[in-house]
């Protein structure tokens, strides 16, 4: 029922209002600023000698400048590599979780995946005497500081199970 009402007021008096947009004048554009002309370039003509005019204190300072480059000597290789050479990252391998091939099988040392950071952090939790950050570090092969700062901030979820009596009481 909107859209109706809506349709009614926006085609009343169409063709009028139409007939007045067109008839009205068109908008004068607004003045050029005088320095935007390049007209008056032509209209001084020391300006233009100035522009041209070849200046020959600048020209022996430019002479004198003199650059030298020199590429570094090229290494050919003998054995012929069919690979472009690429950094060799050292990878470890991964402590496998039970997702069988998608799981992760290297890593990169220094970096663990989320089936390892998962691991070690329920191991911390619920060992945290036998899975200190010295360990996880070593095994695992990170820095000590960034295992701290894990331990530290990321907690992993603890499931708890109410008994169907405290159930009903909640």
């Amino acid at each position: 029922m909107g859209g109706r009402l809506t349709r009614v007021f926006r085609t009343f008096n169409v063709e009028s209002r139409a007939r007045r947009e067109i008839s009205k004048e068109k908008p004068t554009p607004a003045p050029r600023h005088s320095t935007s002309r390049l007209d008056e370039l032509a209209d001084h003509p020391e300006i233009q000698e100035e522009i041209y005019r070849k200046d020959d204190r600048l020209l022996t300072l430019l002479k004198d400048v003199y650059v030298e480059s020199r590429d570094p000597p090229v290494q050919v290789k003998v054995g012929g590599s069919e690979h472009l050479p690429c950094k060799q990252e050292e990878k470890r391998l991964t402590k496998l979780g039970n997702l069988g091939d998608l799981d992760v099988k290297k890593v990169p040392k220094g970096k663990i995946s989320i089936v390892e950071a998962l691991t070690l952090l329920n191991n911390h939790k619920l060992h945290p005497q036998i899975w200190t950050a010295e360990k996880i570090a070593v095994e695992y092969s990170l820095e000590l500081k960034e295992v701290n700062s894990l331990l530290e901030f990321f907690i992993p979820f603890a499931v708890q199970e109410f008994p169907k009596e405290t159930k009903k009481a909640i």
